[in-house]
């Protein structure tokens, strides 16, 4: 067999959606397992909802996922003329003809099941060519009045269409533009595509395709429909169930790893228990036979869940890459104190980053380390901070501890708060509370005596006076 070739054809009307990334990453894994070659066309023959803006962000997400095409991008309106000669080639064949029936969007196209209403069909040659000479036409495809046309769906299995269900369908309209089939068969002959993997809601346009492809008289591709992704409510995934374009779940901070590995396994099994799989872990697994024929469902939180495994199993070197940028241009970090103090950001990265399941979260986690103020969270101040005065009297104890310690390590640290609560006839937890709420601004962080360390003596006891100041504030107008 020859090098497979796949094509990823999205029309530049929106943001990359996850359906249209999953595709993408299926034609990419196959061409990549089968040595082929990956072509990426931009299906932009309607100029009105199409835009460059699009087509940029299109490239981006497919650069930010690491499928950068081996060909391409080609634009699917640059074939223009090669769209209307084969259109043309249809004709002359014999295989489609002139029609001058109402050929506006809103016409009835079933009315054309079987034939032509206003007898285009069947007018001769002759008499045809004479009132295109006068006339506006399209080019209508003269489907078989009989029989079925099927194929070998390398995900469905056979599928076939009675050829009486099919409408005369219009390859070119009446202004010489070519239709959706027509266009995109003309283009993958061109670009000589071997396989077609694309969602099945385009099964509909497969018959029409494989009855032009058989009128050029030219080789059909295999066809692998691969099924639709839902929401958890069932519905075909969509804006109403949240996030649905790859743009927004990198905003939301998932890694582009992650993101590869979750598509992977939506519609697609490696056929065993494997869940975190790696792209050369895939590549060598993926097959078309695995595809699944059930729909999958979009699950958020197992999404989460994979990028948090990457996020803990990444090296603190490739977490500081995304990091640090965001926590400068997010503000109340500067440039200087990160690129002046980079060990610590990396130890710090170590000892957070098992527990965030997005970059957001792993900022949050890292943030308080390096701001000059932190924002205290409604939850933590809720659960530790109840009774202000009674946590900043023990901060302030502690305060006075921590002033007096030259070895700023976690075993000093550990004794010298456990000292100070039983000194105070309290629990450990008593005062380590209110603490962690007065460093990280959150209920639940890293060990504490791990976060003394890291964000060091100064910053620790500036961090104490902020927050004595905020609870004393807040018992003032209780």
């Amino acid at each position: 067999m020859s090098r497979p070739r796949v094509r990823f054809a999205p029309s530049p009307t929106g943001h990359l959606h996850v359906g249209g990334a999953r595709t993408a990453l299926f034609n990419w894994l196959f061409a990549r397992k089968e040595d082929g070659t990956f072509v990426l066309r931009i299906e932009d023959t309607d100029r009105e909802r199409s835009s460059d803006e699009m087509t940029r962000s299109i490239l981006s997400a497919l650069e930010w996922l690491g499928m950068e095409p081996d060909e391409g991008p080609f634009h699917q309106a640059d074939g223009l003329e090669r769209h209307q000669r084969d259109a043309r080639r249809l004709l002359e064949a014999g295989a489609a003809y002139r029609c001058f029936c109402d050929v506006s969007e809103g016409a009835d196209q079933e009315a054309f099941r079987g034939g032509c209403p206003g007898g285009c069909r069947e007018l001769d040659e002759e008499d045809s060519a004479a009132r295109a000479r006068a006339e506006p036409y399209a080019l209508r495809l003269a489907v078989p009045r009989s029989g079925e046309t099927a194929w070998e769906d390398a995900v469905q299995g056979r599928v076939s269409f009675d050829n009486e269900s099919i409408e005369d369908f219009v390859v070119l309209r009446s202004d010489g533009t070519p239709l959706y089939n027509m266009a995109v068969v003309s283009d993958d002959v061109e670009m000589e595509i071997t396989h077609v993997i694309r969602g099945d809601d385009h099964v509909s346009n497969t018959p029409k395709q494989c009855l032009i492809y058989e009128a050029l008289d030219e080789e059909q591709p295999t066809f692998a429909h691969v099924p639709m992704i839902l929401g958890p409510d069932g519905k075909r995934l969509s804006k109403r169930h949240g996030a649905a374009s790859v743009e927004a779940f990198r905003e939301r901070g998932i890694l582009p790893s992650a993101m590869v590995n979750f598509l992977a396994l939506l519609g697609w099994s490696p056929g065993d228990d494997r869940e975190i799989m790696d792209r050369e872990e895939l590549i060598e697994a993926f097959s078309l036979d695995r595809i699944l024929t059930k729909s999958a469902v979009f699950d958020t939180d197992k999404l989460e869940w994979i990028n948090g495994q990457y996020i803990a199993g990444s090296s603190a070197e490739e977490l500081a890459g995304i990091v640090a940028p965001r926590l400068v241009e997010e503000g109340g970090v500067g440039h200087e104190e990160l690129d002046g103090d980079r060990p610590r950001l990396l130890r710090v990265l170590e000892a957070v980053k098992d527990r965030p399941r997005t970059v957001d979260a792993l900022l949050q986690q890292t943030r308080p380390f390096f701001a000059d103020r932190i924002e205290y969270t409604d939850e933590a101040v809720e659960r530790f901070w109840a009774d202000p005065g009674e946590a900043a009297d023990h901060l302030q104890a502690l305060r006075g501890c921590f002033e007096e310690i030259d070895e700023w390590e976690p075993d000093t640290l550990e004794q010298e708060l456990r000292a100070l609560a039983d000194e105070r006839g309290v629990g450990a937890g008593t005062v380590i509370h209110p603490l962690r709420v007065a460093l990280m601004g959150v209920a639940v962080s890293p060990g504490i005596f791990r976060v003394l360390e890291l964000m060091e003596k100064e910053r620790t006891l500036t961090r104490i006076d902020q927050a004595v100041e905020r609870l004393e504030e807040m018992a003032a107008t209780a």
